[in-house]
């Protein structure tokens, strides 16, 4: 049995759910890629692939993430190329495919799942979509993560692995197929398996919403920001986000639009200069 999950922290929890219980046992990978930012035309070609890469080491460059593109530490591609010949050599193997509601997970689940077609049958999917877990406190609530899941949860979960249906096979590349010629870099859950688009600056306006007249050191802004708003994603994109409306003069900012403790930012005041940015730092 094969495991496929879309986050690091979902691989420790399962990984101790597994300990627990024979009947899971099997390997742990993780798809690493963000789907629900960047790029998607072509997804699956060599220019789309090559394109994706590029807009990465873009947003990631001279940031806390910058050379990670480089160091070839995340292919998606070469994963799945493995995968397949795996199945194609072992015809008693079986994929299980864990994914919780949100837009990062969905997003993950229909790049892979657009290439696993010729595995009807042996392909599962475990979508947690807005099911009841008890917490360590004995509470219930709705994960959106699966690393909220207690491992012991896990037990109870396994109970809703199903095989994916080959309606899914035909419907969800189809409808990946077409966000992807839509050609916009954000997408958001709108509920199920629903995926919606919005431009790359979708996050840039509740970003301003942490953003008050006294400096900030931007990496403190983005904990706020990712701790307080509805609509996350990663901390990454989200410096990137700063930066870009730090070089178009739209905040202020002071010290070197490097790594997110580098420098501080606040609001542009009305009628007063902006402050400029200079152009070798702002990337």
């Amino acid at each position: 049995m094969i495991h496929i999950v879309f986050n690091a922290a979902d691989l420790e929890v399962l990984s101790k759910a597994i300990e627990m219980d024979d009947s899971l046992q099997g390997r742990l990978i993780q798809v690493k890629d963000d789907y629900a930012v960047g790029p998607l035309e072509d997804i699956y070609a060599q220019t789309g692939i090559a394109a994706r890469r590029q807009w990465w080491q873009e947003v990631l460059a001279g940031g806390d993430y910058d050379g990670l593109v480089e160091k070839g530490e995340v292919d998606d591609n070469k994963l799945v190329g493995e995968l397949k010949a795996e199945l194609l050599e072992n015809d008693q193997e079986r994929v299980w495919i864990w994914a919780a509601q949100n837009k990062h997970d969905v997003s993950g689940y229909y790049w892979l799942i657009s290439q696993l077609k010729d595995f009807q049958g042996r392909i599962h999917i475990l979508y947690l979509n807005n099911l009841p877990f008890i917490n360590e406190k004995g509470n219930i609530f709705y994960p959106i993560q699966l690393s909220e899941i207690p491992a012991r949860e896990f037990l109870k979960a396994k109970k809703l692995a199903r095989p994916v249906t080959l309606s899914e096979f035909e419907i969800d590349p189809d409808e990946w197929s077409k966000l992807a010629g839509e050609n916009k870099f954000i997408r958001i859950l709108e509920g199920g398996k629903k995926l919606s688009q919005r431009e790359v600056d979708f996050y840039d306006e509740e970003l301003r919403k942490y953003i008050g007249t006294d400096w900030i050191k931007a990496n403190k802004l983005i904990h706020q920001y990712l701790s307080k708003s509805k609509q996350i994603t990663g901390d990454a994109f989200l410096l990137w986000r700063l930066k870009q409306m730090a070089s178009k003069g739209e905040i202020s900012v002071q010290g070197e639009l490097k790594n997110m403790k580098d420098f501080e930012i606040k609001a542009v005041v009305a009628n007063a200069q902006k402050e400029p940015v200079p152009e070798a730092t702002a990337r």
